[in-house]
């Protein structure tokens, strides 16, 4: 019998969920250990990720022309990126983040793995097969922003403002889940979705993902 988009996003999500042990960083940072410096790190790390997946996420606008679910989903995605660069601001001051330091920051070659493989999804992919593989990689993105902005409030003493960047991730985006279920839905009636090689994108969005909190915890 085949599968619906809601059956085929939970399966996949499920699948490519990351082992709950994988993060080191987050159980420091739950717990209050992680210092300040760390934080410091993720924001300026953060600041170069957030315009780069924007970029990736407007030229896979552009290459949907012929899958326009899936372009709705980008174009919501890259609109989702600019709020989040104004909350991060708030979150790199809580730091003790300036500009100056934002400016002569050299990021670290772990971190930026991800976006970069982001970019070659959005030149490389069939958008709808994007679409699989990073909403089923956003899934445990969102676990972690949630841990984190809890401990920001209760373990480091954060404002709310100083969260925002945070909370924007982890809370449920429905609308943004609807489109990403019409995006999967179009391509399984179209016989556009290549359902083993979104797998195949997934899983090494999440192998970076991984990289990234590893190489944050290295400074730590």
């Amino acid at each position: 019998m085949a599968r619906t988009a809601s059956e085929l996003l939970a399966t996949t999500t499920a699948q490519l969920a990351p082992d709950p042990h994988s993060n080191p960083l987050i159980p420091l940072i739950a717990r209050g250990e992680a210092s300040r410096d760390v934080l410091g790190t993720l924001a300026l790390e953060q600041h170069w990720v957030i315009p780069a997946d924007r970029a990736a996420f407007l030229h896979l606008v552009g290459r949907a022309r012929e899958e326009p679910e899936a372009a709705g989903f980008f174009a919501m995605l890259a609109e989702g990126e600019s709020l989040a660069a104004e909350h991060l601001r708030s979150f790199a001051r809580a730091c003790g983040i300036d500009e100056s330091r934002t400016r002569s920051y050299a990021p670290l070659p772990g971190c930026q793995a991800y976006p970069a493989y982001v970019a070659w999804l959005a030149l490389n992919a069939s958008p709808t097969d994007v679409v699989l593989a990073i909403t089923a990689n956003f899934s445990a993105w969102g676990g972690y922003c949630a841990t984190i902005a809890e401990s920001l409030r209760t373990r480091y003493g954060f404002t709310a403002d100083d969260c925002a960047f945070f909370d924007f991730f982890a809370q449920p985006a429905p609308e943004l889940d609807e489109r990403a279920r019409a995006a999967v839905q179009e391509g399984l009636d179209t016989g556009i979705l290549d359902e083993e090689a979104a797998h195949r994108y997934g899983r090494l969005l999440q192998s970076y993902e991984a990289m990234f909190w590893a190489t944050l915890h290295g400074v730590a």
